[in-house]
């Protein structure tokens, strides 16, 4: 899963204190075993102590070190005995000495090899969730909560059903994307008036992308613009560069609000490559505008309404502006 560095430096930021405070909890938990029990400082001690023993009898010029590293041993394990019956007969809880690291499969250091382990995984998952979560804003992007009610049962000869009807399949359409969502799923093109739902369904497939592991970016598409501007005509840093290909590299792409942006030489190229950039990549991307395919024909270049239009699938919004009715 592309993460974007934001999100996989705060992962790694909570997994290191999760790991610091698990050893801190450790030593002072020794610190008072030892004031308890002062016998037991005297066996760690020598035990630490065996380890040396071992290398120095192994290095020994002129000696069979096998005798010696025999002896070692067996006094390593007597003292370990020794320990672990002094804990039995403690009034020590089993698990206050435990000092075995936050995750066995990888140690605590988040990685088994060249993969990322499940424990830092999760942690990604949940920093992006927030990510998300302050970029959608209301925090009830649930499917569950997509009221179909608002839009009329009222047959439309112009679309040859009701709204409510052409909006369910849509719902359904949605649901399936995210809960069957790959990296192979197909692009989406959200399109229909002001207040129809737009936003709510790419917040509702988000979330749910996002809780099943997936890397997910949702921005406006003025503040990812403005995220190309910054970079291209004020301080270009590796922070920055990096904050600019989450747009290419993450497993699914949400980009709200196509059309409301200025249209510039500029806005128009930086534009066009996050498109073909993600399609040549093979990567999903959903678009949420007000405009129809005229109005996309007749604001962008061929290039991008190209894309936009042969290369995404539709799903077209009807009715009348669900936030008013709803008030």
């Amino acid at each position: 899963m592309a993460y974007s560095e934001e999100v996989l430096r705060r992962a790694r930021a909570r997994l290191e204190a999760s790991r610091q405070e698990k050893q801190e909890t450790y030593e002072a938990h020794l610190q008072q075993a030892y004031a308890r029990y002062p016998r037991l400082q005297e066996i760690d001690r020598e035990l630490r102590g065996t380890v040396a023993q071992v290398v120095a009898a192994a290095f020994r010029k002129g000696e069979d070190p096998t005798a010696a590293i025999t002896a070692v041993k067996e006094r390593n394990l007597a003292l370990q005995r020794e320990r672990e019956w002094i804990l039995d007969a403690s009034e020590l809880d089993p698990d206050f000495l435990d000092n075995t690291p936050i995750c066995e499969t990888c140690g605590g250091t988040g990685y088994v090899g060249a993969n990322m382990c499940e424990c830092l995984q999760e942690l990604c998952r949940s920093e992006q969730k927030k990510e998300i979560s302050s970029l959608i804003g209301t925090g009830r992007e649930r499917f569950s909560a997509f009221r179909l009610d608002y839009y009329s049962d009222r047959y439309d000869p112009n679309i040859g059903a009701s709204p409510r009807q052409l909006m369910e399949r849509g719902l359904q359409i949605c649901k399936a994307y995210a809960f069957g969502f790959t990296q192979q799923s197909p692009s989406l093109l959200f399109s229909g008036s002001t207040g129809l739902g737009k936003t709510f369904l790419s917040g509702c497939i988000a979330r749910t992308v996002a809780d099943r592991g997936f890397s997910v970016v949702y921005d406006t598409v003025i503040q990812m613009l403005s995220d190309y501007e910054s970079d291209k005509f004020g301080e270009s840093t590796e922070e920055s560069r990096r904050n600019l290909a989450r747009y290419t590299s993450c497993d699914l792409l949400i980009i709200d609000d196509l059309g409301t942006e200025m249209v510039t030489q500029f806005s128009v190229s930086a534009l066009y490559n996050v498109l073909n950039t993600r399609l040549i990549k093979g990567l999903p991307t959903i678009v949420s505008t007000n405009l129809d395919s005229e109005g996309i024909r007749g604001r962008y270049t061929p290039q991008i309404a190209s894309r936009l239009l042969g290369s995404f699938e539709l799903i077209p919004f009807f009715g009348e502006d669900i936030r008013l009715r709803g008030k």
